[in-house]
C-alpha cells in the first residue's frame, strides 16, 4: 500500500499532478494515526517541509531492512528527497521515478547509489539470485565501495553475469575458476555460482537458479527425512541448494507426498514426464528394475537431464530413510554452463546504436568475433572487448567457419556469430545449427532489428492502414533459389499487402514483372539501399519503374524492395484515437 500525506493545498496539488501522471496511491491531509501508517504501508510520500516529515516518523523508526521507503517532496514540487530506506528499501530507485514524472530533481545521498558501483545487496532481487555471506555484509559492501580489491568469481553465464562482465569497475578482477582466486590478495571476494566454496569471511555469494534436480523413489517416502537427507546429500557433493531452478520424476510419482510437499515447501516447480520421454536419454546408470517398473531405465538422471538439455553434474545417487530409498541426480542447464558457448547475434540494419542491449552486451563479452563481412559494418565490431579475435566470414564456407570457432568452443571461451539484421531472417544459421547439434555444442540466439524495420523507419510509413492492408509479407525473389510453388511472387502479390522483398535487387526486372500481374503500375516502391549505413539511399518510385530505378543505380548487394500503397500512406486512422472507441474502452465494453 502507497500513501501520499499532504498539509497545505500546494501539497495537494503535487499530489493531483503525481496520481495524474500515473502514481497509485492514496492521499491523506494531516492524518492523525501515523503508527497504522507505518504498519500498513510499504511507502510513504510526504509532501511538505522535510523537517515536519521527519518529525513525524521519528518515533516508528526501527530497521532498515523491515521500515517502509519514505520519501519527501517539497511543496513546490522541486526536489525529491529519500529519507529512510532509501537504497534496500527502494526509496532511493522511486524518488527517482517519482521526479521524472514531475520533473522535478531527485536528491539521492546514499554512497553505493551515487558511486556507480554495482548496488551488492540488490543484485539479487535483480537478478533472481540468492545472496549468502558468512561475513558482514555491511563492512565487504563499505570495502567495495571504498575501492578495495575485490575478485569476481563467475562460474556460471546469465543475465547477471553478463551485465557484471560488461560494468567491471577498475579494482574488480574476474575470475572463472575458483583455484584461480589468490585469497591472501583480495579484500572482497564476489561469487557467482551453484557450488560452494570456502572463501571466509571476506566472500558474498551469489546463487543463481541454474539447478536440476531429477527424483526417483520407492512409494511413500518419508517427507521430512526425505528433504533433510537431500539437502545434506547436494551440500555434500558441493552445490548449493539455494541454486536449485526446478524438481522433475516420472508421471508414476506424481501422487508422491514427499515430493510434492518439497516443491511446495520451497517454492520450486516439479514436472512429471513420460516413460517415453525419459526413455529417450542414454543414461549412466541405467537400471532394468527401474525399467520394469517405469518403463524407462533411469528416472532421476533422465528428468534431470530433461530439465535442462544437458549432462550431468551429480550421476545417480541413492539415499535411504528409514526402510526406503530414493534417488536423485543434479544437471545444469546448458546455457547456463560455464564452458564453451556460441551465440548468434542479430546485428540490426547497420548502425552500430541500432543492435540490441543484449547483443552489445554480448559483442563487450565475446573472446571470438565471428561477423559476416560482407553484410556487417565492421563498426560493430569495435564494441569487442581488449583481447577479442575478430575476424570476418566473407569468403568462408560453413566448414571454416566453425573450424574458425572450434578451438575457442574447445577451451570454454564465448564465441559471438554476427549476422546482419535478425539472424533468423534470411540468416542462413540453420546449416550452422545443425553442425553444432551433431557437436553436441551449447548456443543460443539473440534477435536483431531486421530491414525491414529499418525500412518502416526511413520511410516514415507505419507498413498496416486499417481497413484496407494489414498484412506485411517477407519474402524475396526467385533467383538461384527455388522458391516454393505456393510461394511465387504472382502468388503473394495477389493480396496486395505491403511487401518487403530481400535478396533481389539483381533480379528486378522479374520481380516487377511478376508483380504487375496484380499491383497497379503506380503502386508505390522504394528501393532501400544499405538501411542504416553511412551511405544510405533510398529511391521511390512507381512499380513501373521498378527495374529501371535498381540499374540506374547499379544496385545489387545490401538492398531491400519496399511495394505496397501504405508506403508514404496518410490516411486511413486506427481506432485507437477515435473518441468513441477510447470511451468504450475505458468503460470496458
Amino acid at each position: 500500500m502507497k500513501t501520499i500525506i499532504i498539509h497545505s493545498d500546494k501539497g495537494l496539488q503535487q499530489s493531483q499532478r503525481l496520481l495524474d501522471a500515473g502514481f497509485e496511491a492514496q492521499t491523506l491531509r494531516s492524518p492523525k494515526n501515523y503508527e497504522k501508517l507505518w504498519l500498513e504501508n510499504k511507502v510513504l510520500v510526504f509532501i511538505g517541509a522535510l523537517g515536519i516529515c521527519v518529525r513525524e516518523i521519528a518515533p516508528f523508526l526501527e530497521d532498515k531492512k523491515n521500515d517502509p521507503a519514505v520519501i519527501n517532496i517539497d511543496a513546490n514540487g522541486l526536489f525529491v528527497q529519500p529519507v529512510v530506506s532509501g537504497h534496500l528499501g527502494g526509496a532511493n530507485q522511486l524518488a527517482t521515478e517519482l521526479a521524472a514524472l514531475l520533473g522535478a530533481t531527485p536528491v539521492i545521498t546514499t554512497v553505493s547509489d551515487t558511486s556507480g558501483l554495482w548496488q551488492l545487496d540488490l543484485l539479487p532481487q535483480r537478478f533472481d539470485w540468492t545472496l549468502e555471506c558468512p561475513g558482514k555484509l555491511t563492512s565487504l559492501m563499505a570495502k567495495f565501495v571504498n575501492s578495495e580489491k575485490t575478485a569476481l568469481l563467475l562460474e556460471v553465464r546469465d543475465k547477471g553475469t553478463l551485465f557484471l562482465e560488461n560494468s567491471l569497475p577498475d579494482h574488480v578482477n574476474v575470475f572463472y575458476n575458483a583455484e584461480e582466486v589468490d585469497l591472501s590478495e583480495f579484500k572482497v571476494i564476489l561469487a557467482v555460482s551453484p557450488f560452494l566454496h570456502d572463501f571466509g569471511t571476506k566472500a558474498i555469494f551469489y546463487r543463481p537458479k541454474v539447478l536440476q534436480i531429477g527424483f526417483g523413489s520407492q512409494a511413500n517416502v518419508y517427507s521430512q527425512l526425505f528433504e533433510k537427507e537431500l539437502i545434506s546429500s547436494i551440500e555434500e557433493k558441493g552445490l548449493s541448494f539455494s541454486s536449485v531452478a526446478s524438481l522433475g520424476s516420472a508421471e508414476i510419482k506424481e501422487d508422491e507426498a514427499a515430493f510434492l510437499h518439497f516443491s511446495k515447501k520451497y517454492n520450486l516447480p516439479i514436472q512429471f514426464f513420460s516413460a517415453e520421454t525419459l526413455a529417450e536419454y542414454e543414461v549412466a546408470n541405467p537400471s532394468d528394475k527401474v525399467k520394469s517398473v517405469t518403463g524407462s531405465a533411469s528416472v532421476s538422471e533422465a528428468a534431470a537431464m530433461h530439465l535442462s538439455g544437458n549432462n550431468l553434474l551429480v550421476e545417480k545417487t541413492k539415499l535411504k530413510v528409514k526402510d526406503k530409498y530414493f534417488t536423485y541426480a543434479v544437471s545444469i542447464h546448458s546455457e547456463n554452463e560455464r564452458k564453451g558457448f556460441v551465440e548468434f547475434v542479430g546485428a540490426g540494419p547497420g548502425d552500430p546504436e541500432l543492435v540490441s542491449v543484449r547483443g552489445k552486451q554480448m559483442l563487450q563479452t565475446a573472446d571470438l568475433i565471428l561477423y559476416a563481412g560482407s553484410l556487417v559494418p565492421k563498426e560493430l565490431t569495435h564494441y569487442a572487448k581488449s583481447g577479442c579475435v575478430v575476424k570476418s566470414s566473407a569468403g568462408m564456407d560453413l566448414n571454416t567457419q566453425i573450424e574458425t570457432m572450434q578451438p575457442f568452443y574447445d577451451r570454454g571461451l564465448f564465441v559471438v556469430r554476427l549476422h546482419t539484421g535478425d539472424p533468423c531472417i534470411y540468416g542462413a544459421i540453420q546449416e550452422q545449427m545443425a553442425v553444432m547439434d551433431q557437436l553436441g555444442w551449447s548456443y543460443h540466439i539473440t534477435p536483431g532489428i531486421s530491414s525491414f524495420q529499418a525500412a518502416a523507419a526511413a520511410l516514415k510509413s507505419q507498413f498496416t492502414i486499417p481497413e484496407e492492408v494489414q498484412t506485411i509479407i517477407l519474402t524475396r525473389g526467385e533467383g538461384r533459389t527455388p522458391m516454393p510453388e505456393r510461394e511465387q511472387l504472382h502468388k503473394l502479390a495477389k493480396s496486395q499487402s505491403t511487401m518487403c522483398i530481400y535478396l533481389s535487387a539483381s533480379i528486378a526486372k522479374k520481380i516487377e514483372r511478376d508483380l504487375l500481374e496484380h499491383y497497379p503500375p503506380e503502386t508505390p516502391v522504394a528501393v532501400c539501399y544499405k538501411l542504416t549505413w553511412k551511405d544510405e539511399r533510398i529511391y521511390r518510385c512507381k512499380l513501373e519503374d521498378l527495374a529501371q530505378t535498381v540499374e540506374d543505380n547499379k544496385l545489387k548487394m545490401n538492398t531491400m524492395i519496399v511495394v505496397g500503397k501504405a508506403i508514404d500512406n496518410r490516411s486511413g486512422f486506427s481506432k485507437l484515437y477515435d473518441k468513441k472507441f477510447t470511451h468504450a474502452f475505458r468503460e470496458g465494453k
